[in-house]
């Protein structure tokens, strides 16, 4: 059965996001980067376009003014004058052009990074299925794109005309103006549009680019199953923890069983805490915990020890203080060498008195 959407209800998680992002899935406003090039346009028109006027003015008027002076005679004489013009005007494009290129590269990076996708440089189907162009075009995302489309057209015509029609209802200033004065006026009003096209469109990119962070965090919500299914992936599933966890345990508890008949004395309290003890005078520095255990495992540690005749001796406050303070295969600490001491002479002058007899 396919998953409601409404139950996709939490948050994206850092693997979720992680993932999107190494995919090429990343919110991108393309106001936000609309802008910057139009800043790098008015930057280009407002400071550069002056200069770069007066420049293809000095380089055109040999065009107007002096044609004979140019030599094309003859095929080869045409293309080094061609390719002079190209390169001269590749030369005074250049620098604007490289303005409204890191413009670009600005308003995509001030948002993202620098991030390398090559998943979307892949050849995907999708891209170029009909069906999937036509739900493209129909979805709300399209839908939204087009009102911002629409709102801009209607932002930017308004506000040419407010500046245009005031001008030419009096066109007769614009004939009684020398030429010069005529284009300052121009240049002058293009830079006025597009410094009010700017700061309009700052409010409208910071608003899509908010809704952009919105809407991509909303498509990566994830349901409730997903998350817990992503934690098991990452943590691993508890049941299958809580069972390795068991085993571990019955492991360790036949080890501490096995051991059991070869230590030297079971230390109890007496019912809830057995402590067993083992200790080699020659091998040993110090005696150590060989098993331990409390209520179940204290009572079969018992069992074991009566079953193989290992000494079991009452002293509630050292089973407890050994069992707190000692795990099982170490050696005994400092501090209880003369509790432990008094209790190991004490089986040791036992079992003497059980070989004289």
């Amino acid at each position: 059965m396919a998953e409601d959407k409404d139950a996709k209800t939490e948050e994206p998680t850092g693997k979720r996001l992680g993932k999107a992002k190494s995919e090429g899935n990343i919110p991108i406003s393309q106001e936000v980067r609309s802008v910057a090039i139009l800043m790098g346009a008015l930057i280009v028109v407002g400071i550069l376009a002056p200069g770069f006027a007066r420049d293809l003015s000095s380089f055109l008027r040999t065009f107007l003014e002096r044609p004979e002076t140019m030599h094309l005679g003859d095929v080869e004489s045409f293309r080094t004058w061609f390719l002079g013009v190209i390169l001269r005007l590749a030369m005074l494009l250049a620098f604007p052009m490289f303005v409204l290129i890191v413009a670009a590269f600005l308003g995509t990076t001030s948002q993202i990074g620098l991030v390398y996708t090559p998943k979307r440089i892949g050849f995907n189907l999708s891209n170029i299925s009909p069906l999937a162009g036509i739900k493209r075009m129909f979805s709300l995302t399209s839908l939204v794109e087009a009102g911002k489309g629409i709102l801009k057209m209607i932002i930017v015509g308004g506000l040419i005309g407010l500046l245009v029609v005031p001008m030419m209802s009096h066109p007769d200033k614009l004939i009684g103006q020398d030429l010069q004065t005529t284009l300052a006026e121009l240049h002058k009003l293009i830079v006025m549009i597009l410094f009010l096209v700017v700061m309009t469109m700052v409010a409208l990119a910071a608003a899509d680019f908010v809704y952009q962070k919105w809407s991509h965090k909303e498509k990566l919500k994830m349901t409730k199953q997903e998350v817990k299914d992503e934690h098991k992936e990452q943590e691993g599933d508890p049941k299958v923890k809580n069972r390795i966890r068991a085993l571990r345990f019955e492991r360790h508890r036949q080890r501490m069983m096995a051991a059991v008949p070869k230590a030297s004395v079971i230390i109890t309290n007496p019912t809830h805490y057995a402590v067993a003890l083992q200790y080699d005078m020659d091998n040993m520095a110090a005696p150590k915990v060989v098993a331990k255990g409390v209520d179940y495992l204290a009572k079969r540690i018992r069992q074991i020890a009566e079953a193989h005749d290992v000494p079991i001796l009452e002293n509630p406050p050292l089973a407890r203080a050994l069992y707190a303070a000692v795990e099982v295969d170490h050696e005994i600490p400092q501090e209880h060498y003369k509790a432990v001491a008094e209790v190991i002479g004490y089986v040791m002058r036992l079992k003497g008195k059980r070989i004289a007899s």
